[in-house]
């Protein structure tokens, strides 16, 4: 058998992201053969993955990705076991991937979008493509969810990744920074509802009950007490309905002001939180 050349292994590592030594092994036990060592590799990932599936992933990122051009972006959560892991820069790329797969090919849910060729390798899918990373840092970690969403869109997720919002307007054009800002708004304030009429009856007749209750212990006459009700539950939608909140950055300003000023209508946004149901 003849010698594994070093620049053979540090193509395949370049291929597979792989350890070094892994891919010698790999050439090795392949004889040279750049695709049976690839082939090896990813069989040896698939094999930690499921070693490593039953184990708890309550760590993890959210990500984001948009294509201004193609008006297309998708929000993932990826999670992993640990937190350091969570903050590691093959974790953190991984997450981006994801996301940019996600936006580019689309996914209706996370099984569909790990059974998709890998966009920057389709020989490999993209759970190929997760094995790899998995195989490197050795703990189980898979996407928890991920949404796709088309038009003038916005994002931002929070420098630690726990947290990412996808914003999408309708309107002749947008400012960027505009939709960043919205975006981060809702990442901080974290609203009930898009609008109102998003609200389920049944909440909005118990938070109007609550506060006519509250209204009414202050002994006032009967008419008295439904304007209090009235303006109680007025102050609760400014607290929970994203279009009625007054906006982070210039409280005398209403997020639906925002929109209205700029000549944007809301569509819908999807808000991620690492560990929370969806």
């Amino acid at each position: 058998m003849s010698m594994i050349s070093a620049a053979a292994v540090m193509a395949l590592r370049n291929r597979t992201n792989a350890p070094m030594m892994d891919c010698k092994a790999a050439l090795t036990e392949a004889n040279g053969d750049m695709e049976k060592a690839a082939e090896l590799l990813r069989k040896r990932n698939k094999a930690i993955q499921d070693k490593k599936s039953d184990r708890e992933t309550a760590e993890g990122r959210i990500a984001a990705f948009i294509d201004p051009d193609r008006k297309v972006g998708a929000l993932v959560e990826l999670r992993c076991e640990s937190a350091p892991v969570a903050k590691s820069k093959e974790f953190i790329q991984l997450a981006n991937d994801i996301a940019r797969q996600a936006a580019l090919k689309g996914a209706s849910n996370v099984e569909a979008l790990l059974a998709q060729p890998y966009i920057d390798d389709p020989k490999k899918t993209v759970n190929d493509h997760v094995g790899e990373v998995v195989g490197i840092i050795k703990e189980n970690m898979k996407p928890a969810r991920v949404v796709r969403l088309t038009g003038l869109l916005g994002s931002y997720c929070h420098h630690d990744g726990s947290v990412g919002v996808m914003l999408q307007v309708e309107g002749v054009r947008a400012d960027p920074q505009l939709l960043r800002d919205i975006s981060m708004h809702i990442t901080a304030k974290n609203p009930v509802a898009a609008r109102r009429e998003d609200i389920p009856q049944e909440t909005m007749a118990k938070e109007k009950d609550i506060a006519r209750s509250q209204a009414a212990a202050t002994g006032k006459p009967a008419n008295i007490v439904e304007k209090i009700a009235e303006g109680k539950l007025k102050a609760w939608l400014a607290e929970n309905v994203l279009l009625e909140q007054p906006f982070v950055k210039d409280e005398t300003k209403t997020v639906g002001d925002l929109l209205k000023s700029a000549g944007l209508q809301l569509v819908r946004y999807a808000r991620f939180k690492v560990g929370e149901r969806s």
